[in-house]
This record gives C-alpha cells, sequence and structure tokens, in this order.
C-alpha cells in the first residue's frame, strides 16, 4: 500500500474512519478523536516521539496508569465529558465510554476487518459466523450487516451486553445474532459433541484472560488448542477463519507456522493464508499506529 510515498505491503490499513481519527501517537501515549471527544491514552508501542501538535494540550481526558495496577481517566475540562457517546463507521453504530481499563469498548483498527468480513459474507453468502472472545462485538455486527446468522460469544457479561446494545444501534434484526456468555474453549468443545458447524469463525482473544468460573486462558498456552477445535468446526461452506492477536510477544512467522500446521489438511490452491500487522495512520498517513496481527485464511 502507498501513502505519501510510503510503500507496505505487509500491512492493513484502518484509513476509512469519519467519527474516529488517531491524530498522533509517541513518548508511550495515543491522541485521538472519538467524535467530538479527544483522548490520550497510554501506548507501550509508541516508542518514537510525540509531535508538538496543540491538541497534546486541550485534550478533554487522559488515562493514568497507576503503578499498583489499572488507572484512572483525568478530566482536563471542569465540566467532564459524557458518560457515554456514539459513533458510526459506515452502517455501523457503537457506543463508547472510557472504561478503568484506559479503552473505550471499540478497537478502531478492526475497521479494515469489519469491512472484509461484510463484503465477504455477502460474497459467499456466509449462513453462519461464530465470533469467539466477542468483546462488545464489532465484527459480530459486521458478520450480521453482511446476511450471516451470528453466534457471539464472550466470558464477560458486560461485554455481551454492550454487544447488544451495538447490535440495537446498527440496527441488527434481534434474530441475526446469538449472544452468549461463556468461556470459549469449553463453548467450542461443547459445539463440537453437537456437531454444529460454521461457515466462518473470527477469533479475537485477549493475551490472558479468564472465563465465567475463573478460567485461566492464556494466548501462547492455549491458542493451538482452541485452533484445533475450531477447524472441527468448519462447515463444508467454509468461507473464512480470521485470527487476531495483540501481544508483541508473537510474530507474524510464528502465526503463520500454527496456522500452516493445524489447518494443513485445509490449506490447497483453492485457500490463501495471509498474515499481515493491523494499523492505524497518522501524521497524514506518513505514519502508521502497530495495533495487533491479522490472520486471515480464505477457503473462496
Amino acid at each position: 500500500m502507498v501513502r505519501s510515498g510510503v510503500i507496505r505491503e505487509d500491512i492493513l490499513i484502518s484509513d476509512s474512519w469519519e467519527d474516529y481519527e488517531l491524530i498522533d501517537a509517541g513518548s508511550g501515549e495515543r491522541l485521538e478523536r472519538w467524535k467530538d471527544i479527544i483522548l490520550i491514552r497510554p501506548d507501550p508501542q509508541a516508542i518514537w516521539k510525540r509531535s508538538e501538535h496543540e491538541l497534546w494540550d486541550k485534550a478533554d481526558a487522559i488515562y493514568f496508569r497507576s503503578s499498583s495496577g489499572g488507572g484512572e481517566w483525568k478530566y482536563l475540562d471542569a465540566d467532564g465529558i459524557p458518560d457515554n457517546w456514539f459513533i458510526n463507521y459506515k452502517q455501523l453504530k457503537f457506543k463508547v465510554k472510557p472504561t478503568g481499563f484506559k479503552h473505550t469498548g471499540l478497537f478502531p483498527e478492526q475497521a479494515v476487518n469489519w469491512d472484509f468480513i461484510v463484503d465477504k459474507n455477502r460474497k459467499d453468502q456466509v449462513k453462519t459466523t461464530l465470533n469467539l472472545f466477542g468483546y462488545t462485538g464489532g465484527s459480530s455486527i459486521a458478520a450480521a450487516v453482511g446476511g450471516s446468522s451470528v453466534v457471539h460469544v464472550d466470558a464477560s457479561k458486560g461485554a455481551v451486553n454492550w454487544c447488544k446494545e451495538n447490535s440495537h444501534l446498527s440496527k441488527v434484526r434481534e434474530d441475526k445474532v446469538r449472544f452468549i456468555v461463556d468461556d470459549c474453549m469449553k463453548f467450542v468443545e461443547r459445539e463440537i459433541r453437537r456437531e454444529k458447524r460454521y461457515d466462518a469463525i473470527i477469533l479475537d482473544p485477549p493475551a490472558f484472560g479468564r472465563g465465567i468460573n475463573s478460567e485461566v486462558w492464556k494466548l501462547q498456552d492455549d491458542l493451538w488448542d482452541i485452533l484445533v477445535n475450531v477447524r472441527k468446526l468448519l462447515s463444508d461452506n467454509k468461507s473464512y477463519v480470521i485470527l487476531n492477536t495483540y501481544t508483541a510477544s508473537i510474530s507474524a512467522t510464528a502465526l503463520h507456522n500454527i496456522m500452516s500446521d493445524v489447518f494443513s489438511q485445509q490449506i490447497n490452491n483453492n485457500s490463501v493464508l495471509t498474515i499481515k500487522e493491523t494499523v492505524l495512520p497518522f501524521r497524514e498517513g506518513k505514519m502508521f499506529m502497530p495495533c495487533g496481527i491479522t490472520t486471515r485464511l480464505q477457503f473462496k
């Protein structure tokens, strides 16, 4: 891809936003516009120097990490900011709010995957999509907008309820998404026993997490096992598997190896495996904020 003379073919760029903008990044922080609200959040991968952009001094809120873990938001305007507000991405609509863990309930770099999901579901007439570790549901809503019936699974009841709100905001029919609060590994194992099958499967796992009964999830320990089981859930009409990872300790080459190994029987001349960094552009598209790695295995 080309941006201002910069050629990068190893990245997926989310650059079609209107309600979100990465204004600048550097010195361990991001400067972001979420519709009309300007936020500063920490990001350990922003190891270059930040610019002198005037909005660094005019942000509405900034998140400070605590030495004991977690952190809190400091509101720089005396009137504060709304408890929550709404932003749009094309036909999708989301509620966002500053949470105690620096996040806002939305990962804007995933917009490039939402576009892919909508288009791919329509093109391949994907009937069923499974979204594991679905969080607040950007990919689930995209899959439903693309015409699929979706099963959305996350161990957090709060995240699943948030997804329900986003689904309603995006005017998705109530019967298009099934919302499930469950440990993703155990849910997949039960679906195998039930002989359920899906045309498309999306995984967005954290580096570390806990299930509803305090089951421990560690990406580096458990990714292999869940991918092996996901493979068993693919239908004869399979369209794609998407895997998003955010930890810098797992490289694109490592993901290539595990996907090539687990899906060795499915990868052939009719399939394509792509692994690229997912990024957000800033400074007029001359620089990019790394936001994880997206692995797509397409079967058609």
